[in-house]
């Protein structure tokens, strides 16, 4: 059983500005956290700062309530499964389990039962003998989480273990995983990604990094919370943007009051209107921005509801994506990125036409000029369900 623990934590490299910067964090006993954020977030230093690989410039990490900023990554208790596979290509299936335990000098018949276990669990019982050639990308992956398995660890570290495989064997091993940690007992998962989907749908808490000069300015993490919180709930654009795929719509608008509702804002682009379910102090003729995600934009091409609705906005269809199971809708967008709007599979809409989109307020968010949200004026859709 291991808790992890870090108080005002810092990470820098020589004279250059900290990789990671000002972290205050808990991840619990049994919990499966996820270091999720863009390209050069730290999120990897994190996790090898937690393995011992890196040390803190500052500030201080504790495993199971005990200080370990001094301890040797052997004696922390953790086990690390590393994104490339790092099996030893002469030795077998069970030589590559085993290794680990052989240096350890523990008795052969507990090495035999504790490589033979962990071979159970990740059906790997017929390719014991087998050496690292013969295996598929998913088999050698799993050779190397049973060899982190076989250390009975307090904490497991993954660093991106998925980025090599393809999408079929990423969607497979991701279930592995996540059935794997429910026999894991009290041990903890810290699990490192730059994919969202992984974090979705892995992770107890996700921990979203800043990056650049973001870090810098408002310190490494973004936001701590449940994949649904972070969701229906961001603190601030950041987070907005980067959960959810594809990402939230924004849009530049100025304030025209505040009703019972919400706020109602004008977009600057087109003089449209659009009621916002948040609260705060604002002013008529404050620039704020406005946030609303593809799934939450109603088209109200052939749909009645749609086009009564006082609030919303018309825009030329420039791009269709046909999926399958849904369509996106690319939307002209003067003042920016073009629009993205989310409909049925079989909707029936063409480049060219023009469509009315209407926005519930309850699925909306406004943005301060420092990109901080304002807070809404009831729950976010879906996130009581969630709970």
């Amino acid at each position: 059983m291991a808790s992890i623990s870090l108080r005002a934590a810092q990470k820098a490299y020589g004279d250059a500005p900290p990789v990671i910067r000002n972290v205050d964090l808990d991840i619990g006993e049994h919990e499966f956290c996820v270091f999720l954020g863009p390209s050069g977030c730290g999120k990897s230093t994190l996790l090898r700062v937690i393995a011992g690989l890196e040390d803190l410039s500052s500030g201080d990490l504790f495993i199971g309530g005990r200080r370990v900023n001094d301890v040797p990554s052997a004696q922390r208790s953790v086990a690390m499964v590393f994104q490339s596979y790092a099996l030893f290509p002469h030795m077998t299936v069970f030589e590559n389990m085993s290794f680990g335990l052989t240096l350890a000098k523990l008795p052969k018949v507990e090495i035999e039962q504790k490589v033979r276990e962990a071979a159970r669990i990740l059906q790997l019982e017929e390719l014991l003998q087998r050496k690292p050639k013969e295996l598929s990308g998913g088999q050698r992956q799993r050779v190397a989480i049973g060899r982190a398995i076989v250390r009975r660890p307090g904490v497991f570290l993954f660093d991106e273990p998925l980025s090599n495989l393809d999408a079929t064997l990423r969607s497979q091993t991701r279930i592995e995983i996540a059935r794997l940690h429910r026999q894991f007992e009290q041990a903890s998962v810290v699990y490192v990604t730059h994919d969202q989907v992984e974090a979705m749908t892995l992770a107890d808490r996700i921990v979203l990094l800043h990056a650049g000069a973001d870090t810098q300015r408002f310190g490494s993490i973004a936001q701590v919370g449940t994949p649904m919180e972070l969701y229906h709930h961001p603190r601030n654009r950041f987070v907005a943007g980067f959960i959810g795929s594809p990402r939230m719509n924004f849009l530049p608008v100025e304030v025209v009051g505040v009703q019972d509702q919400g706020i109602l804002v004008r977009l600057t682009s087109s003089d449209e209107t659009v009621l916002v379910g948040a609260q705060g102090v604002v002013q008529p003729g404050q620039m704020l921005t406005l946030g609303v995600r593809p799934e939450h934009m109603e088209i109200g091409h052939g749909s009645p509801a749609g086009q009564q609705s006082p609030y919303g906005i018309t825009r030329e269809v420039v791009l269709v994506e046909r999926l399958g199971e849904q369509t996106y809708v690319h939307l002209d967008e003067p003042a920016g990125q073009p629009l993205v709007a989310k409909a049925p599979g079989d909707a029936r809409i063409s480049r060219g036409e023009r469509l009315r989109v209407s926005v519930s307020p309850d699925c909306t968010y406004l943005f301060d000029q420092d990109g901080v949200a304002l807070a809404r004026r009831q729950p976010a859709p879906g996130l009581a369900a969630a709970a």
